[in-house]
């Protein structure tokens, strides 16, 4: 999603650098902090290794830009806040856990953007300045007309992604379900327990982990997505790599759920596995062009990118702003007009080059 974003970014006239490990893909300048993305789960590098070098790099070169846009949550703001040039956090993961209140207390002024509405509820008194979701290239992936023969269901094999209850509703809709997914170490024990003696390789069928290019061709053959969630989901990318598809998604309704999926129009959002069910033998009624139209309007990465520029833009004219307040030497109207074209550049922080 970054290096979408960053991409868009360029074509919007900005200079951007990315700071990120070796191998991340760009349109943008590249400052490599690590040789190659790590993956969790994996032995290897010590993830937080990397995240200081991350740090350390941004703090080094933070005058050279007129905003920073960090992805890494909390650790950067430190650092950040005394840099003295302006910043945003995006967030991407869950914020109802123990602590994190004491943290927004910490860092009162640090502005943060929310991945959708429902993700930001633990922590209303945070400086949110905007809720903006994740977006895709519109020709990233090619979407499919035809009704698909199966459901997918793609996403970490753990019990807060319901893949037992993916199972459960495909057998009973007698659908076919195909599933995309890696399994990982931490979670060897579930899937030994509670998946595996269901995957018959027929009916129920693990494909394994698919990459971007095996991706499309899976969501776009299938029925419908399965996305029966047990957890305050922040956004869910896989709901509108589906769309993008054409494919329509069923959700339980739960986290970014009722803000990502129309009901009744890209997909259906149900409470429970019954009503799954009967979505299953709803989806005749939904048409696969019109959830492929709804992706282009709503989940488009060039719209993402434009509702950032809109944040970069307040955030450098309320810096001027305070810089003419105490008569700072070149806090002047013409930096403002500047910065607002983007004559310098914009810094994106990552832990991931994605």
């Amino acid at each position: 999603m970054i290096a979408w974003l960053m991409d868009e970014l360029v074509e919007l006239g900005h200079d951007v650098t990315l700071f990120a490990s070796g191998d991340s893909k760009t349109k943008g300048k590249l400052h490599p902090v690590w040789p190659r993305a790590l993956r969790l789960g994996r032995r290897g590098a010590d993830p937080s290794a990397a995240c200081a070098l991350l740090i350390e790099a941004i703090a080094e070169r933070a005058s050279d830009f007129d905003v920073i846009h960090s992805h890494v949550d909390w650790l950067p703001l430190p650092v950040l806040s005394r840099t003295g040039v302006p910043f945003l956090t995006t967030m991407h993961g869950r914020l109802d856990l123990p602590g994190l209140s004491k943290v927004i207390g910490a860092f009162p002024n640090a502005g943060f953007v929310s991945i959708s509405d429902n993700q930001r509820r633990p922590l209303p008194d945070a400086n949110w300045i905007a809720t903006i979701q994740h977006g895709m290239p519109k020709d990233l992936f090619r979407p499919s007309y035809d009704h698909g023969s199966y459901l997918a269901f793609l996403g970490r094999l753990t019990a807060d992604k319901g893949p037992e209850a993916a199972i459960r509703i495909a057998r009973a809709a007698r659908m076919p379900l195909r599933v995309a997914a890696k399994i990982p170490r931490a979670e060897t024990a579930y899937f030994k327990k509670k998946l595996e003696p269901n995957i018959d390789g027929e009916e129920i069928r693990l494909v394994g982990e698919v990459d971007e290019i095996r991706k499309q061709p899976f969501l776009a053959g299938a029925a419908a997505l399965l996305f029966p969630i047990n957890w305050p989901e922040p956004f869910g990318l896989v709901m509108i790599e589906a769309m993008a598809c054409g494919t329509p998604v069923i959700a339980y309704r739960w986290g970014s759920v009722p803000e990502v999926v129309e009901d009744g129009v890209t997909g259906f959002i149900v409470d429970n596995e019954e009503q799954a069910i009967a979505a299953v033998n709803e989806l005749g009624r939904l048409d696969r062009r019109a959830v492929r139209a709804r992706f282009e309007e709503r989940f488009a990465a060039s719209r993402m990118a434009r509702e950032y520029e809109i944040r970069y833009r307040e955030l450098v004219d309320r810096g001027v702003r305070a810089a003419e307040s105490v008569q700072i030497p070149g806090g002047d109207e013409g930096f403002a007009k500047g910065a607002a074209q983007s004559s310098r550049p914009v810094g994106t922080a990552s832990d991931s080059g994605r």
